[in-house]
């Protein structure tokens, strides 16, 4: 632990000498707003160059592009120093935010990981996504919990001297932070400035049903970013089956979810998320198997109905 402090100071003398670029927007607000601003998951536009991927996000009426920094993503990890400014620059030239980036992130023990949240910074990104903590074999879960804490906390000191805001995020599963009793122990000793949760409301009804509200109660001063997807169950061959589905055609109930957001007086940046059948683009897929224009409608057709649900709420 003491080359790990000994490493954090250093990085907080290099962070110094940062130049930062003016954040584009000021998102993660508590104060209510009239619209949503509706960032495009890249992942979902890994067929297409940064620049298309920045002109097809503002055709399609986005206000931004949240980019995958990480395996398989649209910038990778090990060329990010290099690839990560042309990116933002080529996205942005389009007239759309890239504030946000995804990452696979997990320890500032970890030097790519550290590159990547230094090129964030000097390229002006405000928000990152990290990946997701695996629970430990053979040591009981409130250990790994109190072993990630530090993870986070580590990462948040990080963070403060890059100016980011690092978001874990709520994932149905297996993997740490399914529930939001988990998250809430997760960011508990962090600074809620630099470090909190990136909230999905899809993998919260999953793993919630009904209680998702109390989870959205106990996160919602710790909500940096959201994500909109939705889902249904369905029975195939006599088992129910999770299915990803469009906005709207789903079980998320996002008029009382928008409601909720917009009475706790939060509109934080949103990132949509397309995972339903797209011809390999629901997968990040960097060639597809359908018309790209099937993509471009189902886009346009997600982020209407989203900003239509909000108004309504």
């Amino acid at each position: 632990m003491g080359n790990r402090r000994i490493f954090l100071k250093d990085l907080a003398v290099m962070a110094g000498a940062i130049q930062l670029a003016p954040s584009m927007f000021a998102g993660g607000s508590n104060v209510a707003s009239d619209n949503l601003h509706v960032s495009i998951f890249s992942k979902h536009l890994q067929f297409l160059d940064y620049a298309q991927c920045g002109q097809k996000a503002a055709e399609l009426g986005f206000d931004g592009v949240d980019l995958t920094v990480r395996p398989k993503g649209h910038v990778l990890p090990e060329n990010v120093s290099r690839d990560l400014p042309i990116a933002v620059a080529d996205i942005r030239k389009s007239g759309v935010d890239c504030n946000m980036i995804t990452t696979s992130i997990e320890s500032v023990d970890n030097e790519e990981d550290v590159r990547i949240l230094q090129a964030a910074s000097k390229a002006g990104i405000k928000y990152y996504r990290t990946g997701w903590f695996r629970y430990r074999k053979n040591v009981p879960l409130t250990t790994s919990i109190t072993h990630f804490q530090k993870e986070v906390q580590d990462l948040s000191i990080l963070n403060k001297n890059l100016d980011l805001i690092g978001c874990y995020q709520n994932h149905a599963g297996t993997k740490v932070g399914a529930s939001f009793w988990e998250i809430y122990q997760l960011l508990q000793d962090v600074d809620p400035k630099y470090f909190g949760t990136q909230y999905d409301i899809r993998h919260a009804s999953v793993e919630g049903g009904h209680s998702w509200v109390n989870g959205l109660n106990l996160l919602k001063d710790k909500i940096k970013m959201i994500v909109l997807k939705d889902y249904r169950w369905e029975k195939k061959k006599g088992k129910w089956k999770l299915i990803n589905v469009p906005i709207g055609e789903g079980m998320v109930d996002f008029v009382k979810y928008f409601k909720l957001l917009k009475g706790y007086g939060i509109n934080p940046p949103v990132s949509l998320h397309l995972e339903y059948p797209l011809g390999g683009a629901e997968k990040g897929k960097y060639t597809i198997d359908v018309n790209e224009s099937v993509v471009y409608k189902a886009m346009e057709k997600d982020l209407v109905t989203i900003r239509k649900m909000w108004s309504q709420a």
